[in-house]
């Protein structure tokens, strides 16, 4: 079985981080502040006290710009996963398991694994859908392979798990996860500093065109929800929440 090289997962990292980092820029770039507006709760920007355009202005933007950041880097990290089992263990991407982000053996199991960023991802919901995921694959690699030892794993890129034997399946985030599927006690630090690759670069430019975005924004909130230069606060909800007829 290969062992993993550390240099083959810094030159994939550096290879493509910047895929991130464009998309984050295009975010940002292609963003109409009245949908940011229609999405965020305006009572809680009341409730925080917030005076300025400017101040509500950021306020807005920084809050939608976390989750879809949170989201487009769980992809990238979800990819430096794929990467990394595909070099360790032969694993694939799965195309035709619903749900399923990676599928490989090792050590006499058949794993089924779900990837996610963190490991507070979703609501019950969401999670029942996950173990449906995982029941609907097993039958499906049963019916191919009735010898597999299948284990189904919501295996999450950082945090810490201490009850990891769920109803159904496995939850193993941070250093375990990376562990499953590398074999590596340490990947989980080692990828940070390639993580970090023209970030100063990329950042100048994003910051850049934040800024751009913020002074546009502002001009436009000042001219739509502002009388003589003070906040409406029921136009904004009126905006956010009113009834179409």
């Amino acid at each position: 079985m290969p062992t993993l090289n550390l240099k083959d997962v810094t030159k994939y990292i550096e290879q493509n981080i910047g895929t991130f980092h464009a998309k984050r820029l295009e975010k940002l770039e292609k963003l109409n502040f009245k949908e940011v507006l229609k999405r965020k709760n305006p009572y809680l920007f009341k409730a925080k006290n917030i005076l300025t355009a400017q101040d509500l202005v950021k306020n807005l933007l920084d809050a939608y710009l976390q989750s879809q950041e949170e989201t487009l880097f769980g992809d990238f990290l979800e990819g430096v996963a794929i990467f990394v089992c595909q070099k360790v263990f032969g694993g694939v991407k799965s195309r035709v398991l619903e749900g399923i982000d990676l599928e490989f053996p090792k050590n006499g199991n058949y794993y089924i694994i779900e990837i996610k960023s963190g490991p507070n991802w979703g609501n019950s919901s969401q999670i029942k859908k996950m173990k449906d995921n995982f029941k609907n694959a097993e039958k499906t690699l049963l019916k191919q392979n009735p010898k597999l030892n299948i284990v189904a794993v919501n295996g999450c890129c950082y945090g810490v798990e201490n009850q990891p034997n769920k109803d159904g399946y496995q939850k193993i985030c941070g250093q375990e996860f990376w562990q499953l599927i590398s074999d590596s006690d340490t990947l989980y630090t080692d990828i940070i500093e390639p993580l970090g690759h023209q970030a100063k670069e990329k950042n100048e430019e994003f910051l850049k065109a934040y800024a751009k975005v913020v002074n546009q924004f502002t001009l436009k909130f000042a001219q739509d929800f502002c009388d003589d230069g003070v906040i409406n606060w029921q136009k904004i909800v009126e905006f956010n929440s009113k009834t179409e007829k």
